[in-house]
């Protein structure tokens, strides 16, 4: 049971590890300043294949259900994610995403009624602490726009999270469908207001096609539905526990691919975050008392006394 719970995690985990090299692909191969087509190639042509994959529509109220998780988690999210992309720094743009398991931690305790542990808000600290230094570098260089952007994104994709938790997924429906249906939403909603804002689409060379391709296929398609598969079978505290994951990643790329250097301290700063995204997967103990009023009462066989045992006559008397 263990080992299936430690593959489970593993599994999820690959979405944020992926989601770190979105900042690399994006300033390296991607059109400039256009965050809103951007966010629309990544999620439309991934929504519409999973759609294809899955064949399931929603039915009833899950047609406003999912819109609203699309707009959360996809329609609002991409847009700013690119949009703070754009105007920070890798490493700093995901960063900012630390704060993340704070704000679920306060969401689930508002909307799922989980009451936050004092290991978890410590964990929560110390994650933010730890990313945070990884970009202790880059301090100088704070664009307002940028930072406003990535701390709405992390807010909308937060409540999503928690939301998705809440909502769970009707009767006969995978993690497949649903993650096709929030990202077709996501991405119907951003076309409008990328053909309103941004104009008609850029022109294309081939490494930005290459990197279209990346973002819709392998980090949005398949980590999206490795993500809501692990919301659907973990809690919403310990799949945000993986989102330090990004940022940490976002670091390890810059180092490697772009030449970024690492101070000692941003490899402090790592080591602090992952251990408290390790924190954070660890199974809360059961309480004392939730575990006694589990146990069943055992009940003592009634005694039923015969009136005539305190005669002399021969009566059997049980007790």
């Amino acid at each position: 049971m263990a080992s299936h719970r430690a593959v489970l995690i593993a599994l999820t985990a690959l979405a944020p590890v992926t989601w770190g090299t979105t900042y690399a692909v994006t300033t390296e191969f991607l059109p400039a300043d256009r965050p809103l087509f951007t966010g629309l190639m990544r999620a439309l042509p991934a929504g519409l294949l999973l759609l294809a994959l899955a064949r399931v529509l929603p039915r009833g109220a899950w047609w406003w259900k999912a819109t609203v998780l699309g707009a959360l988690n996809i329609g609002v999210f991409f847009p700013l994610l690119f949009l703070s992309a754009y105007r920070l720094p890798g490493g700093m743009a995901a960063a900012v995403g630390s704060i993340a398991p704070l704000c679920v931690v306060g969401l689930s305790a508002l909307l799922l009624g989980q009451r936050p542990t004092v290991r978890t808000l410590l964990a929560g600290v110390v994650a933010a602490c730890g990313v945070s230094l990884v970009v202790l570098k880059a301090a100088g260089a704070l664009d307002p726009l940028g930072v406003l952007a990535a701390l709405t994104s992390i807010a909308s994709m937060s409540t999503g999270t928690v939301l998705t938790q809440r909502w769970g997924r009707p009767e006969g429906v995978g993690p497949l469908a649903l993650a096709g249906w929030q990202l077709t939403a996501g991405g119907l909603l951003i076309a409008p207001l990328a053909l309103l804002i941004e104009g008609a689409p850029p022109a294309l060379d081939a490494p930005a096609v290459g990197g279209y391709l990346y973002l819709a296929l392998v980090n949005t398609a398949v980590a999206y539905w490795l993500w809501f598969r692990g919301i659907g079978r973990l809690t919403a505290t310990q799949v945000t526990f993986l989102g330090p994951l990004s940022p940490l990643t976002a670091a390890v790329v810059g180092w490697a691919a772009l030449g970024e250097a690492l101070t000692p301290w941003q490899l402090v700063g790592m080591a602090l975050a992952f251990g408290a995204t390790m924190a954070g997967q660890l199974a809360p103990a059961p309480r004392r008392k939730a575990l006694e009023q589990k146990k069943p009462e055992r009940k003592e066989p009634e005694r039923k006394a015969s009136r005539r045992c305190d005669t002399m006559e021969p009566v059997e008397c049980r007790y």
